[in-house]
């Protein structure tokens, strides 16, 4: 019987969940284990649907997808899943969490910052992206491209999923602790349900403080790494001024002022700010491993990277202005390997950064 301690489960803690069966993983691939996330890869067939949908208390994904497919769309080889359309993809992952257990799922950071929106789907669901104790079944991922067309394929990680065991949240007066003894912000923090943090329109050095993406571009092959001029696709956001004015629909790429530090025993999930703030949000959560921004893993100065959508009016959006939180989270038990130090981690120290498909 599988007997975790309270918190998010670390990546030995994943193997063992794999090893009883509660995850279905058949033949993992390199890498597919991070220190507190597994990395789920898409199966064969796509399927265009008509609408984004959840299935409901009482159906399941295959009952709605008999209800809403237009066509299905093999992968294999290379498929587009073309901008402004639907797609659910079974994932090749499948769960049985124990009692007492739950899940939640994010788009992966390069999948957030191409603006694909990216979100999981379970039988008798009625969230994207959570997964209820106890659940048995399939998952799938809903796939929406916004800003560009991408070219996807089996087996091709685009979400990843944790997995907490009881109330892992960590409480202010919690977090002010951690603070204090070991920073998790270079500057004052503002702690309130959580770790806020702003933008940053005033840069170190130049007037570059973002991307904004390109309406008409060519498609992203989700295969292909430092493969693209960025000049293809984002125009770059310049400010001498600390502010610039969003325009409603248009996606950006910004970066957080302050540098933000996971120590090895927490996790954290970014979440939107409240929507009272402005006509905007950040647009996807994420998920920070242990060890990300952290000084001894190589994290020094690491930023947030906010991707950021405009809704319905021109909104101006000013450096410093509070923008987001991250939700810091106990572990379960510390990770054997740690974000940057241990494996091939892409942000580690990272400052203004569009995703790996481009070309620096």
């Amino acid at each position: 019987m599988i007997d975790f301690d309270t918190g998010v489960l670390a990546d030995h803690q994943i193997r063992a969940l794999i090893d009883a069966g509660h995850v279905q993983a058949p033949a993992l691939d390199a890498g597919q284990i991070q220190p507190a996330s597994l990395d789920l890869r898409l199966g064969d067939v796509a399927y265009r649907v008509r609408a984004s949908f959840l299935p409901g208390k009482t159906r399941s994904v295959a009952d709605r997808l008999a209800d809403f497919t237009m066509h299905e769309v093999p992968l294999t080889g290379g498929a587009v899943l073309e901008k402004g359309c639907v797609y659910v993809v079974p994932l090749r992952e499948s769960l049985s969490l124990p009692a007492g257990m739950t899940a939640a799922a994010s788009a992966k950071s390069s999948i957030g910052r191409l603006d694909l929106l990216t979100r999981i789907i379970t039988d008798q669901g009625t969230e994207f992206d959570r997964v209820p104790a106890g659940y048995d079944g399939p998952l799938y991922v809903e796939i929406c491209p916004r800003s560009f067309s991408v070219v996807a394929q089996p087996r091709q990680m685009l979400n990843q999923i944790i997995f907490r065991n009881g109330q892992t949240r960590m409480s202010d007066a919690d977090l002010r602790a951690l603070h204090a003894a070991s920073p998790i912000v270079d500057c004052d923090p503002v702690i309130s349900d959580g770790l806020g943090f702003s933008v940053d329109l005033r840069p170190d050095s130049g007037t570059r403080v973002g991307y904004r993406a390109k309406p008409h571009t060519g498609v992203v092959d989700l295969s292909r790494l430092a493969h693209y001029d960025p000049r293809d696709y984002w125009e770059e956001v310049h400010t001498d001024s600390g502010w610039i004015i969003l325009d409603p629909g248009a996606f950006y790429i910004l970066v957080s002022r302050e540098s933000i530090a996971i120590p090895p025993m927490q996790a954290a999930e970014m979440a939107p700010y409240i929507a009272m703030v402005g006509e905007f949000r950040v647009h996807y959560a994420g998920f920070f491993d242990p060890g990300f921004g952290w000084a001894a893993a190589g994290g020094t100065g690491s930023r947030g990277v906010l991707e950021v959508r405009c809704h319905e009016a021109p909104f101006v959006l000013e450096h410093g202005q509070t923008v987001g939180r991250l939700v810091y989270e106990h572990m379960s038990s510390h990770p054997q390997a740690l974000y940057g130090q241990d494996i091939k981690s892409n942000y580690q120290g990272q400052g203004l950064k569009l995703s790996k498909h481009f070309r620096t």
